[in-house]
């Protein structure tokens, strides 16, 4: 469920204990997760981690009511978004989005960036012609594609102009609250850090929401500001960034900290670039660095 904090002007986000089944076969079903709760105030980032099939993705889609729980209940600045009728639903689709993994499957590759980007404000705010186009080109803008490219079709783009044009369609509904499953999993390191201060800076920019799902433990460090650890469909532990990091409690939590590589362990790929220099004017929680090989090596100096 998603409910308001108390002392929160803006709704935060819970789930309460439910549970969520997907079919196998008429007869059959298999219980994903269970006794799933957590909270999320405006700005804030709750990274969700664990292993594959731990039931990460399936609650961020519990949360945005892509598919239903069999149990439980689900809050959205006070109201019960699975009591929502259809109408009510598009509503919430306005002010919740979500990022997926891999753009080129979430972009309909018959559409121009124009068409795709402009869509949403279509549906739900009903710009047509001009008014959509310069909208469309500000948002593209914002995230960094050119103007020229209005035209172009997802399958003359990169994989990280490709999330880009993803991110700038969650955006044209101004949201508050963004869902991003493993959002730059697929990308290369480098094309990773341009996609993740983006997300940092629209984040300072628009004070928005993100539950940021992923399996790598080091980018959740530095991107969120508390921490889930799934395993098994239930949430076995969660705490603030630092204490989850520095002080875990769980045995798998324990686990899969232990498991992050440390790069104190080994000669730094960084002693054979002596050009890496750290970045003075680095705001926090941003990866000033090209790489994020390069910024693991600044941590290490």
């Amino acid at each position: 469920m998603i409910n308001d904090r108390p002392t929160g002007g803006f709704g935060a986000h819970e789930v309460l204990p439910g549970k969520a089944k997907l079919s196998r076969k008429a007869t059959e079903s298999t219980q994903v997760t269970n006794n799933v709760s957590f909270t999320l105030a405006r700005g804030e980032t709750l990274g969700i981690v664990g292993e594959t099939g731990a039931g990460k993705s399936t609650v961020g889609r519990l949360v945005l009511r892509m598919i239903d729980p069999d149990a439980g209940s689900v809050h959205f600045n006070g109201n019960d978004v699975l009591a929502m009728d259809k109408k009510t639903l598009r509503s919430l689709r306005q002010r919740a989005q979500m990022i997926f993994q891999d753009p080129f499957s979430s972009l309909d590759p018959h559409m121009t960036v124009r068409e795709a980007v402009g869509e949403p404000l279509t549906i739900h705010q009903g710009l047509k012609g001009e008014e959509r186009d310069t909208k469309v080109i500000a948002l593209l803008q914002r995230v960094g594609i050119r103007e020229d490219q209005l035209n172009k079709y997802p399958r003359e783009f990169s994989g990280g102009q490709l999330q880009r044009l993803a991110i700038a369609r969650a955006l044209t509904t101004d949201p508050e609250f963004i869902v991003c499953d493993e959002p730059v999993a697929a990308l290369d390191v480098s094309i990773q850090a341009q996609v993740l201060n983006l997300l940092l800076d629209l984040q300072r920019e628009r004070g928005l929401a993100y539950i940021f799902i992923s399996h790598d433990l080091s980018l959740v460090r530095f991107l969120a500001h508390r921490v889930a650890v799934m395993y098994k469909g239930e949430i076995v532990e969660m705490n603030d960034t630092e204490e989850i990091f520095d002080n875990p409690q769980h045995p798998y939590t324990q686990k899969l900290v232990a498991a992050i590589p440390d790069p104190r362990n080994r000669e730094p790929d960084c002693a054979r670039s002596p050009n890496v220099e750290p970045d003075s004017q680095a705001t926090p929680l941003r990866y000033s660095s090209s790489s994020i090989r390069e910024f693991f090596c600044l941590l290490t100096r």
